[in-house]
């Protein structure tokens, strides 16, 4: 009897430490492509810390928002070489590029990615930025998992607006130097949803951003 007892103990630990091993999550697998819960997150603390928490458990389940479904799918349908990950991955690095140049005012970086009318935005704010005699120091402290909030297909053109949610520790100086805003010590939390478009057939695999927008 003492023998079976022991034997079936040690059956169970190894049926335990097969299920802790198999259980474990490598980092390699692929993202789940399902909808996000449209409350995610958005109660999140202004501190990068806690973000980066969340971040950590449900950023693979992240794809698109409920709504936004059926454009997803129509955009699948037209474009079978659409990548939802591939696509949030240069959507956020889009989103890093043409901030940090447009805090820098470098106008020739942010030029070929976004459409006109956004150009002169940006440029006019630049322009004024220069006048007043300011400069932004800012930095992004962390940015969320972006999440694909609406998608349509019109006549061949995709669009494709993203939602971002980012901490930025912001800063503005004066000529001289000092500081008239802002605080490097603490992040502000940022909502934006940034539009995105591409013509289907064309050769060019770039998207455009034509609108920005910050989510109330």
């Amino acid at each position: 009897m003492t023998v079976i007892v022991i034997l079936a103990l040690v059956a169970l630990f190894i049926g335990l430490r097969l299920y802790a091993v198999l259980g474990e999550r490598t980092g390699h697998e692929q993202p789940i492509l399902k909808p996000a819960d449209p409350e995610a997150r958005l109660d999140q603390p202004v501190h990068a810390a806690p973000r980066e928490a969340a971040k950590a458990s449900d950023a693979s389940d992240l794809a698109y928002l409920p709504m936004a479904g059926p454009g997803v799918r129509a955009l699948l349908a037209a474009d079978p070489t659409f990548d939802v990950a591939r696509f949030l991955e240069g959507a956020s690095a889009a989103y890093r590029l043409i901030l940090e140049s447009f805090w820098k005012g470098d106008l020739d970086a942010i030029k070929p990615h976004v459409a006109s009318h956004v150009f002169e935005t940006f440029a006019g704010a630049v322009e004024q930025r220069t006048k007043d005699g300011h400069t932004l120091d800012n930095r992004l402290v962390a940015i969320e998992p972006p999440v694909i909030a609406e998608a349509a297909v019109d006549n061949g053109v995709a669009i494709v607006t993203v939602r971002f949610e980012a901490d930025i520790a912001a800063i503005t100086r004066n000529a001289e130097g000092e500081v008239v805003a802002g605080s490097m010590s603490d992040a502000v939390q940022t909502r934006d949803r940034w539009t995105f478009r591409r013509d289907i057939g064309a050769r060019d695999p770039n998207w455009l951003l034509i609108e920005t927008d910050e989510e109330e």
